[in-house]
């Protein structure tokens, strides 16, 4: 019996961060936390990753179908930042 073999899904990246004046809390956390293990000169700013797998080829119609739905509900773009990479 022959083994099928289907394109495997091409993984399309969301990364969503706050934009640089929007205070981050977390990421001051880390980044005092980092300081008090002895970890000099670093600064953490915290964000979300979003992994797409996408079947088929990632046409340019539909990286902007992926940017249009992380505009509207992946990032909350007044006070955050996001890139798609494929």
């Amino acid at each position: 019996m022959a083994e099928s073999t289907s394109p495997s899904p091409t993984l399309v990246i969301v990364n969503v961060m706050p934009k640089p004046e929007i205070l981050d809390p977390q990421g001051k956390a880390v980044t005092g936390a980092l300081k008090r293990m002895g970890h000099e000169g670093l600064a953490v700013r915290q964000g979300k990753r979003f992994e797409i797998s996408v079947e088929g080829e990632v046409t340019p119609e539909r990286l902007e179908e992926i940017r249009s739905f992380a505009e509207s509900l992946l990032a909350n773009t007044v006070i955050e930042n996001f890139e798609v990479i494929a």
